[in-house]
Parts: C-alpha cells; structure tokens; sequence
C-alpha cells in the first residue's frame, strides 16, 4: 500500500477541507514540534500544509496521486516556500529527498494505510539530519476499528505500547505520545459497532468540527486523556 492518501477521494478531501477547528487543532499540537525545513508525507490536496507554509522556510509536500499535488499547487500558486512531488514513500525515488536537507517529517493519518510501518518509518528517518523529528498522528485502539477503517484501507490502529515498540524496530526514538480526541472515542465506536457505518458524511464532520473538537481540544490542553480516537506521537532520530 502507497504512503498517498488514495483511499481518501479528491471529493472526501474538499469535504474535510471544511473542519477547520480539527485542524487548526493538529497545527497547535504539530507546529511545535517541527523545524524550518519539512516534509509532509501524504499531502493530499493541502489541507495541512497551508498552515506549514505559514510559518515554515521551508515544505516539501509529498503525495503518491499527482492529481493531489496538482490541486495543492494550484491552491498555493505563489508560495515560494513551497515544493511538491508526487512521490510514494516506499519508493527508491523518495530517498532522493535527502537533498531537501530536512529536519522534520510529519505524517498525519497516513501510516496507517502502510502496510510496512516499519520500513516506512525508516524511510523518514533516512532523510532526516542526525536528531531530526517524525511527527505521527494515527488512528488509535484496535478495538475501535470498524467498516470506515476497513474502506479507507486501514492496516491497523495502534496504541502508545505499539507505537513504542514500531519505533524501536524503525530505530527511533520516542519523544512523546498521547492520545487524542476523547470524545470522539465514542462516536468511533458508535459508527464502527453499533451504526455500522461506512463512511463519515458531511453532517457528521460538520457536527464534529463546530462542536467536539472546540470542547476537546481545550480539555485536553489541560490535562492528556488516557484513550482517544487518535495517537499523537512524536519520534526523533538519534544523533
């Protein structure tokens, strides 16, 4: 499986375009952790990476669908800040980044269309400099996984004691972890066990947007949950 976001159609990216509380959220928790020079893996259409490009020298946004990388370009025109490639992961070609001189990678809920993490993550790493950061956010807890899981193509979810264990086996290190996104915990389970959904529709992200992730993010600026929807990890490779 390609590190793209090809299970994600252009059509469920605008959509997602839309929750802008959730990732004004992921940018509160991302930014802080990053350098001046990054890569974003799995860029999909930008949503992401206009909020890199406004703060950041420097971003390389990668993504496996050149129609993605298409649509990114042509929503930032002038962005001089800004390189695209369409490029997978576990291609021989990605190790060509290392020219990009970069000192952080982000990955935000991508890994888990890997079917190889671990060789994934290595490839992050490889072109990193020494002490460089991956920052991950995943789907997390297994037993949350349900049919939205099954048809965007996801190999797994993971908890911090895998997660530990992957970056280990990656060679890296475990900065930070946390789950993320309590309240949204329930709303998975509900939609994979009870209402055996198989898509989110525009009225749940809507709902979601305008009214949890308000709620969420600031409870859990105070104090970090011990199970969410999501993991928050970040990895750093030794110097």
């Amino acid at each position: 499986m390609s590190a793209a976001l090809s299970s994600y159609t252009l059509e469920d990216q605008e959509r997602m375009a839309r929750a802008a509380n959730y990732f004004a959220w992921q940018h509160r928790l991302v930014i802080r952790e990053l350098g001046q020079r990054v890569i974003e893996i799995g860029c999909g259409i930008g949503n992401f990476t206009g909020l890199l490009l406004a703060t950041r020298e420097a971003v390389g946004a990668i993504d496996v669908e050149p129609a993605c990388i298409d649509r990114l370009l042509r929503r930032y025109p002038d962005r001089t800040n800004l390189e695209a490639f369409a490029c997978d992961v576990m291609a021989p070609a990605f190790a060509g980044l290392q020219s990009f001189r970069a000192d952080s990678c982000v990955c935000l809920n991508v890994l888990e269309h890997i079917e190889d993490d671990r060789e994934a993550l290595r490839r992050m790493a490889s072109v990193l400099a020494p002490g460089g950061i991956v920052v991950l956010l995943v789907p997390a807890f297994p037993s949350l996984y349900g049919p939205i899981d099954k048809m965007l193509g996801h190999h797994r979810r993971y908890t911090r004691a895998s997660m530990s264990k992957l970056a280990e086996a990656a060679g890296l290190n475990v900065k930070s972890s946390r789950y993320m996104n309590a309240l949204g915990f329930f709303g998975w389970w509900a939609n994979a066990h009870i209402l055996k959904r198989t898509a989110q529709s525009s009225a749940q992200i809507e709902v979601f947007d305008r009214y949890v992730v308000p709620i969420s993010s600031r409870l859990e600026s105070w104090m970090h949950p011990p199970f969410g929807q999501s993991l928050f990890a970040v990895l750093k490779k030794p110097r």
